[in-house]
């Protein structure tokens, strides 16, 4: 359970238009307290779920599957329980298998074709556990076999927003966290 020390709205005193992200939320990870601390600030929780989810990344030039595998990769290194739980039904509904799902952590063995591996290879880059990140020639290769440049741009866009808002949910303690989350925090 998450333990905010941020002021969560319950979802009887929402705003309307938060209250199917709330439903959704809850419905899909038992935990609605991203929408509960952030509907403090409407115009912030209105920018994530309407102009990044809505125009980005459910919308923009990438196939939304790229970007399931992406978010599920990260959720999955980064340790957030609470994003698993709803990023394995959205990559699932995307189009990503079972057997995708299942490999995702060992994704180079996995069975995943050259473009997913190359969205996965550039996912690897941007963990927050990985400080040498880099975009190396090969990298951008393999990417640029199956996407332009403004989609490299667009997926490396998806996946800072997710990791950073990864970042502040572990921060604001907004979400559960695997076991081997390496930003747990101690038992005190």
């Amino acid at each position: 359970m998450a333990d905010t020390p941020l002021k969560r709205i319950p979802r009887e005193k929402l705003d309307q238009e938060f209250a199917l992200a709330w439903d959704t939320l809850n419905r899909l990870t038992g935990e609605p307290a991203f929408v509960e601390a952030f509907a403090g600030s409407p115009e912030l929780l209105r920018f994530v779920m309407n102009e990044f989810y809505g125009k980005i990344f459910f919308g923009g030039r990438v196939a939304e599957k790229y970007k399931q595998l992406a978010r599920l990769y990260l959720s999955t290194i980064h340790g957030c329980r609470t994003c698993n739980k709803q990023n394995v039904p959205g990559s699932l509904a995307a189009g990503v298998s079972a057997a995708q799902v299942e490999a995702i952590r060992e994704f180079e063995t996995g069975p995943f074709d050259a473009a997913e591996k190359a969205v996965l290879r550039y996912a690897a880059q941007m963990v927050m556990t990985n400080p040498d990140g880099l975009m190396t020639a090969e990298l951008h290769r393999q990417l640029r076999a199956h996407f332009s440049d403004a989609e490299i741009c667009e997926l490396g866009v998806v996946m800072a927003v997710i990791a950073g808002m990864a970042k502040l949910a572990f921060v604001l303690d907004l979400v559960e966290k695997e076991s081997y989350c390496e930003f747990a925090r101690p038992a005190a």
